[in-house]
């Protein structure tokens, strides 16, 4: 199968809108590709507020500093493993 060149574009919403009805297949040779390692990507993150009661919230400092670690870090952690905790639950039902 021959491939296609990509055109040149002059913006990303052209670029986008060209993406959106080709197929990729018709310009890049996919039997050539590698995997990609991007070890320094990071999630994107979302300030979020939250109001908690003052007695909580200490007791997360006070547990951080037990564990040497920033107490949003602790935070973060617990939210992550209760989650996977209830989802966890929810598979076996």
């Amino acid at each position: 199968m021959k491939i296609k060149p990509i055109p040149t574009f002059t913006s990303e919403e052209e670029e986008r809108e060209f993406w959106a009805n080709h197929d990729a297949t018709d310009f890049i040779d996919f039997s050539e590709a590698r995997r990609a390692l991007m070890p320094n990507l990071r999630p994107t993150l979302k300030t979020v507020s939250i109001r908690l009661p003052e007695s909580l919230l200490e007791s997360i400092r006070v547990l951080a500093h037990k564990r040497d670690v920033p107490y949003q870090s602790l935070m973060k952690m617990l939210l992550a493993e209760g989650l996977e905790r209830e989802l966890y639950v929810q598979r076996e039902q």
